[in-house]
């Protein structure tokens, strides 16, 4: 989104996400290089090295996902509604998005049920719960409603406007 626009929510969720990033993607490098200098120096490498890179990489993916939508970078396929007179687009949007919010939510919930079924599932070696990899994908979905939601607000209270000029930058979207 446009740097003026942006909520104070969606700065502190763009913040979040560039943090789990960098703290997820360090990580896992420092491991992978120090397992590495390990093995070519000493022939034997740490026994839990591959587990926490697996627990890392669903958050650092997740994190990615949050804020590609935040910034309005995934496909949109958007020819049709702009074929739609300006108080149509306003209320397709408006629709669109809180449909998009009601299933983000729904995912959200049966991923929360099934953090318990998970949880009792232990990596190897750490014996770290299977939860944590789940609840940063129920993290993500809930923070993908929350903008879903707030897209929706925005294109219902947003006045109506003709649609863009082919010169106009296209203005960006949470898809």
């Amino acid at each position: 989104m446009q740097a003026a626009v942006q909520s104070q929510f969606e700065r502190s969720v763009a913040v979040l996400c560039r943090v789990v990033m960098w703290l997820s993607m360090t990580v896992i490098f420092l491991i992978l290089v120090i397992n590495t200098v390990l093995r070519y120096a000493t022939g034997s490498s740490l026994q839990w090295a591959n587990e926490v890179p697996e627990l890392l990489f669903p958050w650092l993916v997740m994190a990615g996902v949050v804020l590609a939508a935040l910034q309005g970078a995934h496909i949109a396929t958007t020819f049709l509604v702009e074929a739609l007179p300006a108080a149509a687009r306003r209320a397709t949007a408006t629709c669109a998005w809180a449909v998009v919010a009601g299933l983000y939510g729904t995912l959200t919930v049966a991923t929360w049920r099934m953090l318990e079924v998970v949880h009792d599932e232990k990596s190897p070696i750490l014996q770290l719960p299977g939860s944590i990899t789940y609840a940063c994908v129920m993290a993500g979905l809930a923070l993908l409603g929350l903008l879903a939601l707030q897209s929706a607000w925005r294109s219902w209270r947003e006045p109506v406007a003709p649609a863009a000029a082919a010169d106009e930058p296209p203005r960006a979207v949470h898809w």
